[in-house]
């Protein structure tokens, strides 16, 4: 077995950079090194990099987070080193990502700051998340008096958040005479760079009104979308690692072998010319977000609360259960897809045809658990917006009414055999004694205007959510997908 450093690169049987990483500069700060950036970004980098070219976008990691602390002692021990695996359902193959080059402590605003400021940073970067965007679920707006980023409107010079952060980076750029850094959103949201923007500009706006202003007008924030599955890492990712191919990773990556990203072209500063290793380019990025915030996103929900009250750990042994893709399937044709606008070259049949082969992968081992993750910050992004859209054109949501109903379900704490489900949400307490009333009062569940808004209180979602509901609990999931599935 073989330590994963740039002193072994030579004796690792495996893909490896093909590029001098010690000509590489920084030209890249991204805050959130999980595991879908390292399988996405840095892998389009790398890409590059093995061509000769983009050399000056190496990737400078930052956190803010107490977890990106320990991500940080782990990367510099193996020289920011790490180890990609894509794996189709035959094959497995381990790539080794040089991309990035320094990771900075985490949470130092400091050093962090210092970083933004230097010129040779073109693009900050992020993933943090779906729910880091301090978004109000309600008015579907960035809330400026949430208390992390009311701390650094009232401290701008130490800010705690990824925002606050970006600002100080800015205004120091704008009182050095530098040309702005861009913001590229790298996480699963609608018109991510517009939400992105809104969070900065905001945040700025507290402490100085001019800063905002010139942040609004200089500053460029491409939307995106992003796509590939990339399950969590744990001891079996760390020993197949070691079992497979010999190499000595602490965090390896183990992901699909698809992947996309969609990205408008607008950074003012520059960018790596990442076309040439397969990101499409292109004017507005809205039909392509949509295209995959609903069906692929969306489709992981309707069968994951599913397969989680029924006990099925692994989201392809959920594709092998007969009910589960039923159920996948006719909402998806009958109600997700009918109302997807078309996008440019694409298929939308095909696409949803390739999300099924992408679930059904038996090598990623992706865990239903993790789809059902943060219910109250994807909901409101994934389906919501298409019961609103379906309701708006006077148009039936019986299966979507039922993956809420799935959804509240699950969040009561229990599965259909009686085991118990862990936290699987910031706001689980809440969602579990809400679930809980709505057993016996529906509304109690669409009551929650911050997730559904005014959409909770239409009777169209209303009426069929709570027979769902009500047949959930009497006779269980596999009896009332039946029911759903046979009409």
């Amino acid at each position: 077995m073989t330590a994963l450093n740039d002193a072994n690169l030579a004796r690792i049987d495996a893909a490896v950079p093909q590029y001098d990483r010690k000509a590489l500069t920084g030209g890249i700060l991204h805050f959130g090194l999980g595991n879908f950036h390292r399988a996405h970004q840095a892998v389009y980098l790398d890409r590059l990099m093995n061509a000769g070219e983009g050399h000056d976008f190496a990737i400078i990691g930052a956190g803010v987070m107490p977890s990106d602390a320990r991500m940080r002692e782990v990367l510099l021990s193996q020289d920011c080193l790490f180890t990609v695996v894509e794996q189709t359902a035959e094959a497995s193959e381990a790539r080794v990502i040089g991309a990035m080059i320094d990771h900075l402590p985490a949470a130092d605003a400091d050093a962090i700051v210092a970083r933004l400021s230097d010129p040779a940073i073109r693009i900050a970067s992020l993933t943090i998340t779906e729910g880091g965007y301090f978004i109000d679920a309600k008015t579907g707006h960035f809330d400026p008096g949430h208390p992390a980023i009311a701390h650094d409107g009232a401290h701008p010079d130490a800010p705690r958040t990824v925002f606050g952060m970006l600002v100080a980076g800015l205004a120091a750029r704008r009182r050095d005479g530098v040309q702005p850094f861009t913001v590229m959103c790298c996480d699963n949201i609608p018109h991510n760079g517009d939400v992105t923007r809104e969070a900065v500009v905001e945040t700025a706006r507290l402490s100085d009104p001019a800063l905002a202003e010139w942040i609004a007008e200089n500053v460029a924030f491409p939307n995106g979308m992003v796509d590939r599955i990339t399950p969590a890492t744990s001891d079996r990712e760390r020993a197949m690692i070691r079992d497979e191919f010999g190499i000595d990773d602490a965090t390896p990556v183990f992901a699909e072998d698809f992947i996309q990203w969609v990205l408008e072209d607008r950074f003012p500063a520059g960018r790596p010319a990442l076309e040439k290793v397969g990101v499409q380019f292109v004017p507005d990025v809205t039909p392509y977000e949509m295209m995959k915030i609903r069906i692929l996103n969306g489709g992981h929900a309707i069968l994951a609360y599913a397969a989680g009250l029924m006990d099925i750990h692994f989201v392809h042994d959920a594709m092998q259960d007969a009910r589960v893709a039923a159920f996948l399937q006719k909402v998806e044709r009958t109600e997700v897809i009918p109302v997807v606008p078309p996008v440019p070259d694409t298929d939308l049949d095909a696409y949803f045809a390739k999300v099924q082969e992408r679930c059904a992968n038996p090598k990623i081992a992706d865990t239903v658990r993790r789809l059902c993750l943060d219910g109250s910050n994807r909901q409101p992004k994934f389906i919501i917006p298409t019961i609103a859209d379906r309701l708006a054109r006077d148009l039936p949501v019986d299966g979507l009414a039922l993956e809420c109903a799935l959804w509240c379900r699950y969040c009561a704490g229990t599965t259909d055999g009686g085991a118990t489900i862990a936290p699987n949400d910031p706001s689980w307490d809440r969602l579990t004694r809400t679930a809980q009333e709505a057993r016996h009062d529906p509304s109690r569940w669409l009551a929650m205007a911050d997730i559904y808004g005014d959409t909770g209180t239409d009777p169209r979602l209303a009426e069929p959510f709570a027979k769902w509901l009500g047949m959930l609990w009497e006779r269980g999931t596999a009896a009332t997908l039946d029911a759903y599935i046979g009409g």
